[in-house]
């Protein structure tokens, strides 16, 4: 097992949902952004990071019905599949995002706080050519991560920071950027973190 991978089964392992800084009870910003798409119903959606965000329980409830949910951590998909139920169809993916190989296409690809985890040149390639590999054409990826304003390290890690323009920089052979924000996440023991939302069209 990688260092990466015991690191967070560890944290959600001991932790609970109000122990961890990135945890929403309703990840608002992002279902928002998801509305704004007009996606069909039967979309391909997959959620990168998102083994114990509420993002999927949220949307199986809009009725949605073709959902992924990708995390390095099993204990992490295990609580969110807890959640939801066993009667509902969601593909949990364990994985480290840079080991994901997967021959299915996307209409969106959403990931909030696991591409800031990223601090290698060559790990941040990867993942855009995954991303720019994974999604069809017209489809669209919404990225959140930590801005130029928020935390230097998260759950002891290091990590990296993004600026609209470095944003639009990295993923613009491939996709165009059709809106951003910056916005402050008030965690469960309140305290607060800058995050910028960006979201992208495949070219």
């Amino acid at each position: 097992m990688s260092t990466n991978k015991l690191h967070w089964e560890k944290v959600y392992e001991t932790k609970g949902d109000l122990e961890v800084s990135w945890y929403q009870e309703v990840p608002k910003e992002s279902l928002d952004l998801v509305a704004d798409l007009k996606l069909e119903k039967d979309a391909s959606i997959i959620d990168v990071g998102g083994g114990n965000s509420n993002f999927t329980s949220e949307l199986l409830k809009k009725g949605y019905t073709d959902l992924s949910v990708l995390d390095i951590s099993q204990k992490a998909l295990d609580r969110t599949s807890a959640k939801i139920g066993s009667t509902s169809r969601v593909d949990f993916i364990a994985t480290d995002i840079l080991e994901f190989q997967t021959k299915k296409h996307f209409d969106l690809w959403n990931d909030r706080a696991a591409f800031h985890f990223l601090t290698e040149e060559k790990q941040i390639k990867h993942y855009v050519d995954l991303v720019s590999n994974s999604v069809v054409t017209g489809g669209f990826f919404i990225l959140s991560t930590f801005s130029t304003s928020g935390p230097l390290k998260c759950s002891g890690l290091e990590i990296s920071q993004y600026s609209k323009e470095k944003l639009e920089h990295l993923f613009e052979k491939s996709f165009e950027m059709v809106k951003s924000f910056e916005t402050v996440h008030e965690t469960p023991f309140d305290t607060e973190q800058n995050f910028i939302y960006a979201v992208f069209r495949k070219r």
